[in-house]
């Protein structure tokens, strides 16, 4: 009998907008490691188990460097695009670890934790007009985009009156529905459009993040190739993933009403910061998991993954785990699930986390408390959800609210 080699990515089951795709949770409870299929008939390992995960992606045998050959693809790739990659993510080491040490400095987490009243300010900026437009409003255009994008281009030093530009061509990136051809083109502007902007910076420096790449530009410790590159991945990841998550967040705690009231009437810092820390680990918004390849033959579980084999590590499952978080499928804000695998884990771990969880945490903390009583105003069934794309989400989330329900 021939075993039934599913083909990956898959989709989630209608209605269930939060939940991986059910034949991930079937392919968990079988085994560890399986093998998937890929649009172009590749058949990598997918690893569906938080502890097999996390060996792995510590593991300096499996290889993150896109350009390889034998690297899996979830989407063909334009030929102008082949051989290219963004930045460090990218890589492995020691290129990886240079270039990435470059802006750690940047990403440390007392560096980022200085930036909290900012980004306060920021999100009671956008939610005080929230609260002065019309209604329904879509809280994805009117609050969710906008709050990480200003943030991210605060840091960065990109002028925010370009926001158009950049988020219109990140979408077209991300999107897995769209031509090779596209996909490379939306990439293409945005490599000139950093680096125009890194050429103003050269000749004219301020004091964001963009600048101190160039001191480093005229260091000879970088490239302006490599400097571009890091601008675009840092604007991309550093708007769409957070902007995903406060969109699906909501969406989620509003389906969720007694974990809403949960975090709405806490002042407790600690809760927020664990609530954070479950909404990563419950939705997931890197559903297409990390694109791994073996340089060596691994064993592990019982299987080995021979050199030159893809590998898949499926954090949204791998979150799921019951071995890790008991009851993995209930949404619990108590639940102590700062382990997770939504930043990844390893060497190539999200270097803007520490980023992410204070705009996660100020947003949650705030934008419940200052309008109680939103709601949605769509039926759940209705809301557009983002299955085509590379980051999960939603593409619109209408809200309302009773205007005697808000706090100015």
């Amino acid at each position: 009998m021939t075993e039934t080699i599913h083909a990956y990515p898959m989709r989630k089951a209608e209605g269930c907008p939060f939940d991986p795709p059910p034949e991930l949770g079937e392919l968990q409870q079988q085994g560890p490691i399986t093998k998937v299929r890929l649009w172009d008939g590749s058949t990598p390992w997918l690893v569906t188990r938080f502890a097999e995960q996390r060996a792995l992606l510590r593991d300096p045998r499996l290889s993150a460097d896109s350009t390889h050959p034998d690297f899996p693809r979830l989407v063909p790739i334009a030929p102008s695009a082949s051989g290219t990659r963004l930045s460090f993510i990218g890589m492995d080491d020691p290129d990886h670890a240079r270039l990435r040490r470059m802006v750690t400095a940047q990403f440390a987490i007392k560096r980022i934790e200085a930036m909290r009243p900012a980004v306060q300010r920021i999100v009671d900026e956008m939610i005080d007009d929230l609260l002065a437009g019309p209604q329904p409003v879509d809280l994805v255009e009117a609050f969710a985009l906008p709050v990480p994008s200003r943030v991210i281009c605060d840091l960065l030093g990109v002028p925010y009156a370009d926001h158009g530009f950049f988020q219109d061509n990140s979408k077209v990136l991300i999107n897995r529905a769209v031509t090779p051809e596209q996909r490379d083109g939306a990439r293409l502007r945005l490599i000139e459009y950093l680096d125009a902007l890194i050429g103003e910076k050269i000749k004219d420096p301020k004091d964001d993040l963009l600048s101190d790449l160039t001191t480093r530009i005229a260091a000879g410790e970088l490239t302006r190739d490599e400097a571009t590159q890091m601008g675009v991945l840092m604007l991309i990841a550093g708007h769409e993933t957070t902007a995903n998550m406060i969109a699906l967040g909501t969406f989620a705690l509003l389906e969720h009403p007694e974990e809403l009231a949960r975090l709405r009437e806490t002042d407790d810092p600690e809760l927020v910061a664990g609530a954070v820390n479950e909404l990563l680990r419950y939705l997931n918004i890197t559903h297409t998991g990390r694109i791994r390849m073996a340089l060596e033959d691994i064993e592990i579980a019982g299987e080995v993954l021979c050199a030159g084999d893809g590998v898949i590590l499926a954090n949204d499952i791998g979150n799921r785990d019951p071995d890790a978080f008991p009851d993995p499928d209930r949404l619990d804000l108590g639940r102590e699930a700062r382990h997770h695998v939504a930043f990844g884990f390893g060497v190539h771990q999200c270097l803007g986390q520490p980023l992410a969880r204070l705009e996660l945490q100020v947003v949650y903390s705030t934008l419940y408390r200052r309008i109680p009583g939103l709601r949605l105003a769509a039926a759940p069934a209705d809301i557009p959800l983002k299955h085509d794309g590379f980051v999960y989400g939603v593409y619109a989330l209408p809200v309302t609210w009773q205007r005697n329900q808000s706090v100015a």
